[in-house]
């Protein structure tokens, strides 16, 4: 598989890209290393720069916050979100595939969130400025299209059961990943020693 391709396939031509990887045979742990962690990469690497070396103005009282600590804190965290959430994730929606009248696979489960996140991966590249962290987020709507178009192909999921299926899933990996960025927050925080004393004013 070429990582490229596949991208630029899933994001512009995602009905036929997904029949594609229907017929596929990839692991859980052959997407999680080839696909799913280069692609965290780019979140990663952007929000150590855009917040260890540019910085983000709060816009309240001159607070800006900038700083390696903020860098390595904001990369770990986005990076072992993106992996965790994916792997939970996963196993979740495969487990509740039978509910939803769908064939019950880990692989194509992984491959269907996976594939899904596609354009909250790439859209990782906003936070090199802070700013627009905001980009990123919008960026992964796309994703709720790209899920409803492989549910089908990968779950053989029943038309009648495509939306209620996937609507449940977003949340899942909604929770998921919030509930894990909480958790490394916590852990993350005490580690970088991220709080009043790491943001800079002016």
């Amino acid at each position: 598989m070429n990582i490229v391709e596949r991208v630029k396939n899933i994001l512009i031509t995602p009905k036929t890209e997904w029949e594609k990887i229907a017929a596929e045979e990839q692991s859980l742990a052959s997407l999680a290393t080839g696909y799913v962690l280069p692609l965290s990469l780019i979140g990663a690497v952007c929000a150590f720069i855009g917040f260890g070396l540019i910085g983000f103005n709060t816009g309240l009282f001159g607070i800006k916050i900038k700083g390696m600590d903020w860098g390595l804190y904001e990369a770990i965290s986005r990076l072992l979100a993106a992996i965790l959430g994916f792997v939970i994730s996963a196993y979740v929606v495969d487990m509740l595939a039978p509910t939803f009248k769908s064939e019950k696979n880990i692989n194509k489960s992984a491959q269907l969130v996976a594939y899904s996140a596609t354009a909250s991966f790439v859209g990782g590249i906003f936070l090199l400025l802070p700013s627009l962290a905001i980009l990123a987020l919008l960026c992964g709507l796309y994703g709720i299209y790209l899920m409803y178009l492989g549910i089908g192909p990968l779950k053989k999921t029943p038309e009648d059961q495509k939306v209620v299926y996937m609507i449940v899933a977003i949340i899942i990996y909604a929770v998921i990943t919030g509930i894990i960025l909480f958790i490394l927050h916590k852990i993350l925080a005490s580690v970088f020693n991220i709080g009043l004393g790491s943001i800079s004013l002016g």
